[in-house]
């Protein structure tokens, strides 16, 4: 078994499928605490030497593989997407809050999705939940194309000025429904879900092309599993990861 890992705020243990969620834990304050000089570079650092060392200790040292995400991680300006309350708190190893009650995620847990993809540079991407923008501007620098769904206006908004100032070129917005996900654009070779939904919302399959890949949190409120959904021109196969805890997907096929 790998190294139980805690993924803060969301009180679950990942990386890998056989690592058990342990439901009755607590955090201290000694443990946050701990945790935070752990996960957390030297506030002495600057902002890139902060963001190197994320990739070395919070996302190489605990599997995360793959060059190209690795190198998106590195690229991207975490500081740049949070609210200027935490931008101190940019490189801490868990989630932060956003504007409208949403949060961006924990950066292990963005490179963990992300690699699961396992996206090539000619794929076509959609989004569910835009939120702050940090996981589109990591998404795209590794597809064609990214298409963004979000349901709040205002934090789509945001995004956008912020993905713009970042130079991402290749995103497209759009304000409503994510579980209904955007057929406008589909199909789409790979889907990526940043919020949670009661079952796997069934318009989003329908929009994924045969080959496809989508990755969706699945269960209840509170916590959920970590879903790998495949599509063959056979057959629809779901895989569970890891346990994970996001904020709901709020829709028609949501909450």
């Amino acid at each position: 078994m790998s190294p139980s890992r805690v993924i803060l705020p969301d009180l679950a243990c990942a990386i890998d499928s056989d690592v058990k969620r342990i439901p009755d834990f607590k955090l201290s304050e000694s443990t946050m605490s701990d945790h935070w000089l752990r996960t957390s570079a030297p506030k002495e650092m600057s902002f890139e030497e902060q963001r190197e060392w994320m990739v070395r200790n919070q996302l190489e040292a605990w599997g995360i593989a793959d060059a190209r995400v690795l190198d998106a991680m590195r690229r991207v300006p975490r500081e740049l997407f949070v609210p200027d309350a935490e931008r101190s708190a940019a490189y801490y190893d868990g989630a932060l809050p956003i504007d409208e009650g949403q949060t961006i995620s924990q950066p292990f847990v963005v490179a963990y999705m992300t690699e699961k993809l396992r996206l090539d540079r000619h794929e076509r991407v959609l989004e569910i939940g835009t939120g702050s923008g940090y996981q589109t501007a990591v998404l795209s620098l590794l597809a064609a194309e990214v298409y963004t769904v979000e349901r709040i206006a205002r934090l789509s908004r945001q995004a956008q000025e912020t993905l713009a100032r970042f130079g991402a070129g290749n995103v497209h917005f759009h304000v409503g429904d994510g579980s209904l996900g955007w057929p406008k654009h589909g199909p789409y070779d790979a889907i990526l879900v940043t919020c949670a939904a009661p079952a796997v919302p069934q318009p989003l399959v329908r929009q994924l092309a045969v080959g496809g890949r989508m990755i969706v949190p699945v269960g209840p409120r509170g916590y959920q599993d970590l879903v790998l959904v495949c599509k063959t021109d056979r057959e629809v196969t779901q895989e569970r990861l890891s346990p994970v805890a996001f904020v709901p997907l709020i829709g028609e096929h949501g909450w």
